[in-house]
């Protein structure tokens, strides 16, 4: 498989949905990108956080993230999803994927369970 990487804000009902995302594929390594409320967050899975602050610029963000990221993913892609978080957390995700060189698959629940979209 590969590795899992999902946004996780305050979203109401948003940490059930990552959990079932989690909890659907046996993925590689678990990254939830979150800031400090979401450092509570509990999975059936090892999960690694990746934590930023929302009053960070952009630009920050984006660093944070690389740093926190790098040499960490074996693959040349991940599987992505940031149903929840926020806009901002969602463009500094891209940017420092992007930024490691790796490709990215959306990924999301359905009915019938994970699928690419």
């Amino acid at each position: 498989m590969t590795s899992l990487i999902a946004s996780l804000g305050v979203g109401k009902g948003t940490w059930a949905y990552v959990g079932k995302l989690i909890d659907a594929e046996p993925w590689d390594r678990v990254f939830v990108v979150t800031d400090e409320t979401g450092l509570s967050f509990r999975a059936n899975k090892k999960l690694d956080f990746v934590v930023v602050r929302q009053e960070q610029f952009l630009a920050e963000m984006v660093e944070t993230i690389k740093k926190q990221l790098d040499g960490k993913i074996a693959d040349t892609e991940v599987a992505l999803n940031f149903v929840s978080g926020t806009g901002k957390m969602h463009m500094a995700i891209v940017s420092a994927l992007l930024k490691l060189g790796l490709a990215i698959r959306l990924v999301a629940m359905t009915p019938e369970g994970m699928k690419e979209i």
